[in-house]
């Protein structure tokens, strides 16, 4: 797949801008706060729907503005085709496909798959378990669109089942109150579990690919392991079975669920476990190892999306070569090659050879404004 034009109105600092893709590897040139991360954001917006940065939509509009309007043009195998994503102060967005406004977001999903490598992602080893969350879930979406509709929902139920313990935090042990909190339970192991089993597969599949790439970039010195820890027991994958050992579990943890006021069993508290020869990743050894990891799940991420979709993803790296010192730089451009159409943003072109420079579109990005920027060699 190739992301051909993007065209970006009102979005963080860009009021008006069209960018044309003219190579397999574009090259975004600045000092830092010019809009470089912005761009990548907004191609990946279009793909996952999400952002890395977690924000509300409401950050990704101008001052004074009510909306931002994003619109890619995509060519791939099947034809070429038109994304358009409006966001709104208040949330609410609308997503249009080939100029037709799509009644369900998922239906948007899929169209553009693309994977997000930027410094933050070194929280994957050292943060807490929601960034991993976070990180799957958005591998997940791509792998199978699906599944964005499946966590809504299971994120939907969670909310609610939770502002039914907090309102009735004194009064629970009533009858008529535990019925309706059975129900809520019900609701949240069925739903709870597409959530768990999916997770799980996507870890079985994603983990052998991890493991090789690391083996790879470490030269073999190193032996990762990454392993799914669901919140609620999964030594049957079958559906009737997790769900009755999530309901089991809600049964053991009533007590301190009402004392609490919130709900303390499903997906929302699974782990991904990373070790490296049979220590916590996080725990140890130095960053550069840590890096290491992390640039072994990306690839992997890459490897596996061009696997499941048939055709290779679209690459962004946001400031990352910065953080890798000069092998595991290597290591990476190596790998990307002419494989993946590759966005990437930098402070210099120190870091790219004559290759990589002449085989590449540059862009130079200053205070919301892309320009050609023509390089003599």
């Amino acid at each position: 797949m190739y992301l051909k034009t993007l065209h970006l109105r009102q979005f963080r600092n860009y009021k008006e801008q069209q960018v044309e893709f003219t190579a397999p590897k574009t090259i975004l040139l600045g000092n830092n706060a010019q809009g470089k991360s912005n761009l990548l954001e907004a191609v990946e917006l279009l793909a996952t729907l999400r952002s890395h940065r977690m924000a509300r939509d409401r950050d990704f509009i101008q001052d004074g503005e009510t909306i931002a309007t994003l619109s890619a043009t995509i060519h791939r195998q099947t034809g070429i085709s038109d994304l358009n994503l409006t966001l709104r102060r208040n949330g609410r967005r609308t997503v249009a496909l080939n100029g037709e406004n799509l009644r369900r977001q998922m239906d948007f999903l899929g169209v553009l798959n693309a994977v997000q490598f930027s410094s933050l992602d070194l929280d994957l080893v050292r943060g807490g378990p929601e960034g991993r969350r976070n990180w799957l879930d958005t591998l997940l979406i791509q792998l199978e669109p699906v599944y964005a509709y499946i966590l809504q929902q299971y994120n939907q139920v969670l909310r609610q089942r939770n502002a039914f313990l907090k309102r009735n935090i004194e009064t629970l042990h009533t009858k008529t109150l535990q019925s309706e909190l059975a129900v809520w339970d019900a609701q949240l192991a069925t739903a709870g579990t597409r959530v768990i089993r999916r997770r799980d597969r996507a870890i079985q599949r994603l983990a052998p690919i991890a493991i090789a790439w690391h083996a790879s970039i470490s030269g073999s010195t190193e032996v990762l392991e990454l392993k799914y820890s669901p919140n609620v027991s999964l030594e049957q994958n079958l559906s009737e079975q997790v769900q009755q050992a999530f309901l089991d579990k809600i049964q053991q943890r009533s007590i301190a669920e009402l004392h609490q006021g919130t709900t303390l069993v499903g997906p929302h508290r699974d782990e991904i476990e990373l070790t490296i020869n049979q220590t916590p990743a996080r725990q140890y050894g130095s960053q550069g190892q840590q890096r290491t990891l992390v640039l072994a799940l990306k690839l992997a991420e890459l490897q596996l999306i061009e696997e499941v979709v048939g055709e290779p993803p679209l690459l962004l790296l946001d400031d990352v070569l910065a953080e890798l010192d000069p092998s595991r730089q290597n290591q990476l451009l190596d790998a990307i090659q002419d494989r993946f159409q590759t966005l990437i943003t930098t402070t210099h072109l120190g870091s790219f050879d004559s290759h990589w420079l002449n085989s590449s579109q540059i862009l130079s990005v200053n205070s919301g404004k892309v320009s050609t920027l023509v390089i003599d060699h």
